[in-house]
């Protein structure tokens, strides 16, 4: 009989593993990373989060919005940043803890423009994703036991242009599931919006929607070295109302960062490290992942191939640095 939680293959599984690294080539990226951040820096395209790496001890440029990140400040970013935290469902059965090199989860990932309606005789049509789409899938979701929390697989274009799109986009995922939701696709400017729902779910309860958030949001700096507007705002108001963030760059090697996978790894973990050293410096222990969709360009076709080999050898590199660094990781593909 088969034992609960295991599958066919699994006992062969156990003994295999992938090991990119030496401890002298991590280090070697660590370093690598740590120069170009404290020598080169990132450019940080909003005001407040500015005056925050600067009143941390930061070197910034104001006239180019360059920031320098000493390596203390990184690595005493590091040091407070959680190496576990929840996220909470609905129902307290689904809830799951993401680990410092604890229990793989998966999610969907996306976010689709565009679904495709089966008409009948080997027949189909494409079409704009809606909301009652996004409703679909989640209710989808929330039955597969394989998925451990829902992640926007559409957005709802009926909403595009409308109103504010990702707050129905947030509602309507969380009216069709009872497990966490990672909002891949949030907008700064209405966070406060998606704290107020959550309130709203706790009747009104601001600490207990600060201690556990139905929600959590991934923001993506822009690549090569930057952290846009909005997902400093992102960031910085994660931190604030207790809301996780996922940072996950995506470096595109031969586009905005190096052909070489390794010069890839230096840029992505910098990136990355920028991020997080925000929400720290913003409030200290605010839950963050090191996160990953790191890939390669294609040079011929213009696109950036997530299905490719590159991809899994990134992820399998990045997985090692986030361990490195104590935090809990996220990466695209297997």
């Amino acid at each position: 009989m088969m034992k609960p939680n295991q599958y066919p293959g699994m006992e062969m599984m156990q003994g295999l593993k992938l090991d990119l690294f030496t401890q002298a080539g991590i280090e070697a990226i660590d370093r690598a990373t740590l120069d170009v951040l404290s020598d080169h820096g990132i450019q940080v395209s909003d005001e407040e989060a500015i005056g925050i790496f600067e009143k941390a001890g930061c070197e910034v440029n104001k006239d180019t919005k360059m920031v320098k990140i000493p390596t203390w400040i990184v690595r005493k970013a590091l040091s407070s940043a959680p190496r576990s935290f929840y996220l909470y469902g609905r129902e307290d059965e689904r809830t799951i803890e993401q680990e410092h090199k604890g229990r793989v989860h998966y999610t969907c990932f996306g976010t689709g423009i565009q679904v495709c309606h089966y008409l009948g005789g080997g027949n189909y049509k494409t079409v704009d994703s809606t909301d009652a789409d996004l409703a679909k899938c989640a209710k989808l979701c929330d039955w597969a036991e394989n998925i451990s929390y829902f992640s926007l697989p559409v957005s709802a274009r009926d909403w595009a242009g409308v109103g504010a799109q990702s707050v129905h986009e947030l509602l309507t995922s969380l009216e069709n599931t009872t497990k966490h939701f990672l909002h891949i696709d949030p907008v700064a400017e209405y966070v406060e919006y998606y704290r107020d729902i959550i309130e709203a779910y706790y009747k009104g309860d601001r600490t207990l929607a600060r201690e556990r958030p139905l929600m959590s949001m991934l923001v993506c700096p822009t690549s090569p070295l930057e952290l846009s507007y909005n997902a400093a705002q992102v960031i910085m108001k994660g931190a604030r109302y207790g809301i996780p963030v996922n940072v996950l760059s995506m470096a595109m090697a031969g586009g905005s960062s190096s052909v070489y996978l390794a010069g890839t790894l230096v840029t992505h973990n910098a990136e990355v490290l920028s991020g997080i050293v925000l929400s720290q410096l913003t409030c200290p222990g605010a839950k963050v992942w090191y996160g990953s969709s790191t890939t390669t360009f294609d040079l011929k076709r213009g696109t950036a191939p997530v299905g490719s080999p590159e991809l899994a050898v990134i992820s399998s590199a990045v997985t090692k640095l986030g361990q490195y660094y104590g935090l809990p990781v996220f990466v695209a593909g297997m």
